[in-house]
C-alpha cells in the first residue's frame, strides 16, 4: 500500500517499492480510486523506487491517459537514473512531467 498525501491541488504518492507486476494491480487499483475520489493532479514520488518492468510502466501511462481524460496532469518525480534514462528513451517525457532525484 503507498503512502497518499493530499494537498489542495494534487495528490502525492509514495510507492515506497518497485512498481513491478507483482505489486501492480494493487498500485493500479489504488490510482484509479484516487483519479475517480479525488480529481486532482497526481505526483508519485519515487523516492525508494529501484525498479519498473513493463507491468508498471503500463500501470503509468493508464494513469497517465485517465488522468487526460479529466483534463489532470500526471508528474514523476525523484526517480533514479536509470529509470530516468529509461523513461526518456521510451518518450515518456513527452507525456508527462519526469524529475530527476
Amino acid at each position: 500500500m503507498s503512502e497518499i498525501i493530499k494537498n489542495d491541488d494534487h495528490i502525492l504518492v509514495k510507492p515506497n517499492t518497485d512498481i513491478v507486476a507483482s505489486m501492480a494491480e494493487s498500485f493500479r487499483s489504488e490510482l484509479q480510486q484516487i483519479i475517480q475520489e479525488e480529481g486532482k493532479d497526481i505526483i508519485i514520488d519515487m523516492d525508494g523506487v529501484e525498479m519498473v518492468d513493463s507491468v508498471g510502466i503500463g500501470v503509468i501511462i493508464a494513469t497517465h491517459n485517465s488522468l487526460g481524460k479529466i483534463d489532470k496532469k500526471l508528474k514523476i518525480k525523484n526517480i533514479m537514473k536509470d529509470i530516468h534514462t529509461l523513461f526518456t528513451t521510451m518518450r515518456l517525457d513527452r507525456h508527462f512531467e519526469i524529475e530527476a532525484a
